[in-house]
């Protein structure tokens, strides 16, 4: 009898050992599977990578061919004297040296920055009253209508936009017309032959164009800030101004450095309006390095020097823009 009941237990230790055994055999088969699925998973991330190289390719190779190799090739030819002709002559920084001592490139430079005021200062802050001024009104017609006329000048190309108003500020032109109509006549003149109001009307005709950009960009960053925030501080008794000061400028600093920094680097790299209107004049009043370098190379055959002035207004830029996204960054 007690044989018997061995016989029935021996069976059990048995199963139990032959289960570590199953067990191993488990694991090694994960194991093995988890070793063959790693290879798998780094050849799908190897091959969505070379897919969005591809991808990018083209767009990499054209701003390779038309920008990068451009700048290096202006580089190389800054420390060259060459009338883009014949041979150079190695002049090392003398051309960058030029540029600084040369008071009428000089003055180009100086002009470039007061059109910042034009260019910068007015559209934004015209964009900001404009803006805040069409958020106050009911949507309706008026309204699109509004939005619709502000951003026109950016659909015109800066070339038409000169000559028109090259027209519009003529002697007999009709900014000169409405003066003689309103007992004004006194202050009529060729504005853009004057000395002191060549400038001065160049970047009025900056200031049109771009005010429409600005205050359309900043009407949808208003769109986007919590109405709460207006509730909250009309029940704590702010009028328009702090209401202004304290949710709208702060809730739109993103557009703001977006469009300092757009408005900027069109004041700095001017071209198409002020060659339209005046190519430079009266004397140096309009100059800017834009138009100086244009004539370095294309009229005056100084190429090395041309290109010295263009690393230079490049350096210009990146100096006035850097802080600006910096500031931005920092207050984030």
């Amino acid at each position: 009898m007690v044989n018997d009941v061995r016989k029935h237990e021996d069976p059990k230790p048995t199963a139990a050992l032959r289960r570590p055994d199953v067990g191993a055999h488990a694991a090694g088969v994960g194991r093995s599977s988890g070793r063959a699925g790693r290879p798998s998973v780094r050849r799908a991330a190897r091959h969505r990578s070379v897919i969005g190289w591809l991808f990018v390719l083209p767009a990499l190779a054209f701003f390779c061919a038309f920008v990068v190799y451009p700048l290096i090739t202006a580089v190389q030819y800054s420390f060259y004297r060459w009338n883009g002709i014949g041979a150079s002559t190695w002049v090392g920084v003398d051309n960058y040296v030029r540029v600084f001592t040369d008071p009428e490139l000089l003055i180009s430079i100086v002009n470039a920055l007061v059109l910042i005021v034009f260019f910068t200062v007015i559209p934004v802050a015209g964009g900001l009253a404009l803006a805040t001024l069409i958020r106050t009104m009911r949507p309706g017609p008026f309204a699109t209508v509004a939005r619709t006329v502000l951003f026109l000048p950016q659909i015109i190309p800066l070339v038409a936009a000169g000559i028109a108003w090259s027209w519009m500020y003529a002697q007999t032109g009709t900014i000169n017309t409405m003066l003689d109509s309103v007992g004004l006549g006194f202050l009529s003149r060729s504005w853009l032959a004057g000395f002191g109001t060549a400038l001065p009307a160049v970047g009025l005709i900056g200031s049109w164009v771009l005010t429409g950009l600005c205050t359309i960009l900043l009407l949808t960053g208003i769109g986007k800030i919590d109405a709460s925030l207006y509730e909250a501080a009309r029940l704590d008794g702010a009028g328009w101004w702090r209401e202004f000061v304290t949710v709208t400028l702060p809730g739109l600093r993103q557009e703001i450095v977006v469009l300092v920094t757009i408005t900027v680097i069109a004041a700095l790299s001017s071209f198409d309006i002020i060659y339209t209107t005046t190519k430079g004049g009266p004397g140096t009043s309009t100059l800017v390095p834009g138009i100086s370098i244009f004539r370095l190379a294309f009229t005056q055959s100084e190429v090395g020097l041309a290109s010295a002035f263009g690393i230079i207004l490049l350096a210009l830029v990146l100096l006035a823009v850097l802080p600006i996204q910096l500031l931005g960054r920092e207050r984030d």
